[in-house]
């Protein structure tokens, strides 16, 4: 398959316009799932595993294809970071998603995330399958180095502290606890921190425009979420650490 160039670039730039319009409106207000739900006004509600199951599912099926059809002639870099990718949904949609106790989830949100996690799924596997062109001298690349080192420290983050979150209630318990251990002893949103984290290594590793603007979504789309759980444990809990930030540790 030949690269789709002016594709490739219409998506990055299309995911950047809609990754800055989205934290616009995400720092106003709160995006609608998990706390934020209002059950009695969601017509269709998910159960969470299936919903994020669902969700995060294409994200991994379409790179997946498109490496089974590929014509095996692409690099070893190309290869490996889609693999990093695959391997990031491949958490998600079939580990994190059945051990998540999460709320049920609204139906709308859970189609959206699907078309988007299609549409990231294919620009990023296309561009480093059939668009990315990189010396075959990698172990010599400093970004590269430093982005995979990035990316998996990011993932640690991200899977120690979804397993802090999941554990902090006892069966039966239904009331939010303040989240304490690991990262959490810093910021409101570790788990958010790491993803973001992750995806700022794969873009390091890259060094193109579509992975830059997948991350630049992902700060955009979840660092707001960070902020807003910031607030809400400021407001619930009067005894929540005052030094503690939002999203990144010390700064904010």
């Amino acid at each position: 398959m030949q690269c789709q160039e002016l594709l490739m670039q219409g998506l990055s730039l299309g995911m950047i316009l809609g990754g800055a319009m989205h934290f616009v409106c995400l720092v106003k207000s709160h995006a609608a799932y998990g706390r934020y739900v209002d059950a009695s006004t969601s017509s269709v509600m998910v159960p969470a595993r299936l919903a994020w199951f669902l969700q995060e599912l294409p994200a991994l099926l379409v790179p997946l294809l498109l490496l089974l059809t590929a014509d095996g002639n692409q690099s070893f870099k190309g290869h490996l970071m889609l693999w990093m990718f695959c391997l990031h949904y491949f958490q998600r949609s079939c580990i994190y998603s059945l051990l998540t106790k999460g709320r049920p989830y609204p139906f709308n949100i859970m189609l959206s995330g699907m078309v988007f996690c299609s549409i990231n799924g294919f620009l990023q596997a296309h561009y480093l399958l059939h668009c990315a062109a990189y010396q075959d001298i990698w172990f010599s690349d400093g970004h590269f180095i430093a982005g995979l080192i990035i990316f998996f420290i990011g993932m640690g983050i991200n899977i120690h502290s979804d397993h802090i979150l999941r554990n902090l209630r006892k069966p039966g318990e239904v009331s939010y606890k303040i989240p304490k251990g690991g990262l959490f002893q810093y910021v409101s949103g570790a788990n958010y921190f790491g993803e973001i984290v992750e995806w700022l290594g794969y873009a390091l590793a890259s060094w193109s425009l579509p992975t830059f603007a997948f991350a630049f979504f992902t700060i955009c789309f979840i660092g707001p979420r960070a902020y807003h759980h910031h607030r809400f444990y400021i407001e619930k809990f009067k005894d929540f650490p005052r030094s503690r930030r939002s999203l990144v540790p010390f700064v904010f």
